[in-house]
């Protein structure tokens, strides 16, 4: 490259030489030096970066720089061609002296920079002079973006009475300018509105208290923040965002009674858990903050209790012990409410509690009788006499007039009454005597009723024990199945005994036993007392026989230790068995059975074998029977069925009969019923029958019979025709078709031919088989 391409390349720098404001100071002096031409070895091109700047282009393409070769001898020999990014639309060139323009507005946001080529040919020939080389253009910003807030608009929490420079929050503007060339893209942020209780960082956009606030004042704030590029300076862009800033709740306030005094009142007939009123201590705080406990302060009482509810944080005092008018009227009761969660941050502020007083007024009532005791306990010999006293219960009315009180006992409607009551004075007596082995306790409930006002009523029960003498003489505790060999040898125990007593004993029961004395000579037994209430029963002699004595029948004398003492006899059997040492307990009973029926072993069998005989004999003919019935011809039991129920008494008068009864409306199918009530005809049926046999069928009577039949037949839908059971006192004069009776017919079953019967169809089919085929099996 010779010196004129230097020097023509220095001239565009030259030009664009205001666009580096940066760099005047440095660089113009050495730019100067560099003026004098540049010897170069090798051809070539040779430029520094060229710049254009964004938003600049008006109505005339703007100068941005030139391309010269050193070859070019100005003589429009030499042609420049652009070409690349922008080439032809946003930048052009003039062929002729390498000159540059910018021709459309840049937006340095949307592209930075634009690469190019350039090249130098020879039109004449066509052909490159210079080598294509590439160069850059970069776009210079300006401040035309505008600051926005992506994020907003903002919301952030801080607690109240937080301190001064306490963090809320940070809001962030962006700027779409070149952060890196010149102030466009430096933000400023500043405080429009939310003075004097915030502040805010102007380089970060941090918003910090400026001061502590109550959120009981006020629990809201909204805060204006501007952010200004350009570092604030004049003609710069700004944006404003909003920021809501919310106080949270602490516990920095005592709950505190708006009243200082509560009057309440209670009737003394309230029962315990009755609420008696309600108090209510304000906390300006919210939530668990504002979440108190009530309590009742210096109540040795305790007749009342507090306690809190969670939803309106009201306390609730109730009753926790019946109160009574008459032994105190007036109560004072003084209530504390307390913090449930403190912030030990806010203690130096005081106490978080608050104390009232609350006075309860006891309330008069008409109160039933009170007895003295609420559970009576008596005692009651057994045996006593009717109207022995057990003892008296005593009730009040508490109530200052002291109405007089009437007793009375509640007897269930299925118990028996064993006691009364004095109603005026108490006094429970029985009425009749007591059994302790029946009931040794009775439950008994006692009523007090007011005398004035029968509506008060109270009750008390009375638990009344009968106390045991000894009225019950010990016995055996079950019956003894006692059993001897005939072989048995004297002194051999045959049975252990005890006795039962159903009298209590203040010691513990003794029992005595001994033989009674009508039998005490009698050697065949003996009884041994062992000292601890048995006794046992031994042989007095060698041998018994069965056949002398089956049964023998001690007489046991048991005695108790009681006072007075009372003594049973008791009868143990002993039964003689057909045995040499142990004895068969099943067969032994068997032949004791025996003995008592008076019959022998052969006897009994004798007996049994006859009985089976007697059933053997008795199935057989039931077997007989029925294979009999089983063989018996269907024509048979059909000609015996039809026999048994077809029959006539007398023979009608036949169809061509129409003095009888009108026939034509029995067979016309339209004729209406009209129903009518069913009459009880059984007796008019026997009257009118009998008058009909003493009187013509011309009679009234005869007609007025068969009229009512034939009308009750026709007019009853409920039962079976009446006119197929119908039974006529008289035969009418006859028909074309013949006398249906078998009665006074000249010919028999054996002169009639029933084959036109096998014609008729399916139906007949039956019929015609017992009428012909097996006619003869039925005669």
């Amino acid at each position: 490259m010779n010196s004129s391409v230097l020097l023509c390349l220095m001239a565009v720098l030259v030009q664009l030489w205001p666009c580096f404001p940066s760099i005047h100071n440095s660089s113009a002096q050495n730019i100067a030096q560099s003026s004098t031409p540049v010897r170069r070895v090798k051809r070539g091109w040779l430029w520094e970066p060229l710049f254009a700047t964004e938003e600049q282009v008006s109505r005339d393409p703007v100068y941005i720089g030139q391309l010269k070769s050193d070859l070019d001898k100005q003589d429009g020999n030499l042609k420049y061609i652009l070409t690349g990014e922008g080439a032809g639309s946003f930048f052009v060139i003039d062929e002729y002296n390498g000159k540059i323009y910018v021709t459309q507005k840049l937006d340095r946001e949307k592209k930075p920079f634009y690469t190019l080529r350039a090249q130098a040919i020879n039109r004449s020939t066509q052909l490159p002079v210079e080598p294509e080389s590439e160069f850059i253009i970069k776009v210079r910003d300006v401040n035309d973006n505008e600051p926005q807030f992506l994020d907003g608009p903002y919301v952030a929490t801080v607690p109240e009475m937080s301190p001064e420079g306490t963090s809320v929050t940070q809001v962030t503007a962006t700027d779409a300018d070149d952060p890196s060339y010149g102030n466009s893209a430096r933000l400023l942020y500043s405080l429009v509105e939310g003075q004097p209780y915030f502040s805010v960082e102007p380089k970060t956009g941090v918003i910090r208290m400026a001061s502590q606030m109550d959120r009981e004042t006020k629990d809201q704030y909204l805060v204006i923040i501007q952010a200004k590029d350009m570092v604030g300076q004049p003609g710069a862009f700004s944006a404003t965002a909003t920021v809501t800033i919310n106080l949270s709740d602490v516990n920095d306030n005592p709950p505190e009674f708006q009243q200082r005094l509560y009057y309440m009142s209670v009737s003394e007939e309230a029962p315990v858990g009755t609420t008696v009123g309600k108090v209510f201590a304000e906390d300006r705080d919210i939530g668990d903050n504002a979440a108190m406990d009530y309590l009742i302060e210096a109540d040795s009482s305790d007749v009342f209790n507090i306690i809190t509810n969670n939803e309106t944080q009201e306390g609730i005092i109730l009753l926790n012990k019946r109160v009574d008018y008459e032994r105190k009227r007036r109560y004072s009761i003084q209530v504390k409410a307390v913090n449930r969660y403190i912030d030990e941050h806010f203690l130096k502020e005081g106490p978080f509690e608050d104390t009232t007083i609350v006075k309860i007024n006891v309330e008069d009532a008409d109160e039933p009788p009170v007895f003295t005791l609420e559970n009576y306990v008596m005692e009651i010999v057994e045996g006593a006499m009717s109207g022995a006293l057990v003892g008296v219960v005593t009730a009040r009315d508490p109530d200052d007039d002291e109405s007089p009180v009437r007793y009375s006992i509640v007897h269930s409607s299925h118990s028996k009454r064993l006691f009364s009551i004095n109603e005026h004075n108490g006094a429970i007596i029985t009425t009749e005597p007591l059994d302790r082995e029946t009931a040794s306790w009775h439950n008994i409930t006692v009523t007090a009723t007011e005398t004035r006002n029968p509506e008060k009523i109270s009750e008390a029960n009375v638990y009344v024990q009968v106390l045991d003498v000894n009225d019950n003489a010990p016995e055996f505790p079950k019956n003894y199945e006692t059993f001897v060999c005939e072989n048995a040898a004297s002194g051999q125990l045959i049975q252990s005994i005890s006795a039962v007593d159903q009298d209590d004993s203040e010691e513990a029961h003794h029992f005595y036993f001994s033989l009674a004395q009508e039998d005490a000579n009698s050697s065949h037994f003996i009884v041994k007392d062992n000292q601890d209430n048995t006794a046992g029963i031994f042989t007095g002699k060698s041998g018994f026989s069965r056949q002398e004595q089956v049964f023998f029948y001690l007489p046991i004398l048991i005695q108790d230790n009681g006072t007075p003492s009372l003594t049973s006899t008791n009868t143990l059997t002993v039964t003689v068995c057909d045995c040499d040492t142990e004895v068969n307990t099943f067969y032994c009973r068997y032949g004791a059975f025996m003995y008592s029926l008076g019959l022998s072993t052969e006897a009994l069998v004798a007996v049994l074998a006859c009985i089976l005989i007697f059933l053997v004999f008795f199935l057989a003919i039931v077997t007989i029977r029925q294979q009999q019935q089983k063989k018996l011809p269907f024509s048979e039991k059909m000609e015996e069925f039809r026999e048994n129920i077809v029959s006539y008494d007398d023979e009608g008068g036949g169809e061509e009969d129409t003095e009888a009864f009108d026939i034509s409306a029995l067979r016309t199918r339209t004729v209406m019923r009209t129903h009518k009530p069913r009459k009880k005809v059984a007796s008019e049926i026997q009257s009118l029958y009998r008058q009909s046999l003493q009187v013509g069928p011309d009679s009234a009577i005869f007609r007025q019979f068969i009229s009512e039949k034939l009308e009750e037949a026709n007019t009853d839908p409920s039962v079976p025709p009446y006119d197929s059971l119908q039974t006529y006192a008289f035969e009418g004069t006859g028909s074309l078709a013949g006398s249906l009776s078998s009665l006074g017919s000249s010919t028999s079953d054996m002169d009639q031919s029933y084959d036109y019967l096998a014609d008729w169809g399916p139906h007949f089919k039956q019929l015609a088989g017992m009428y012909s085929s097996h006619r003869t099996v039925g005669d």
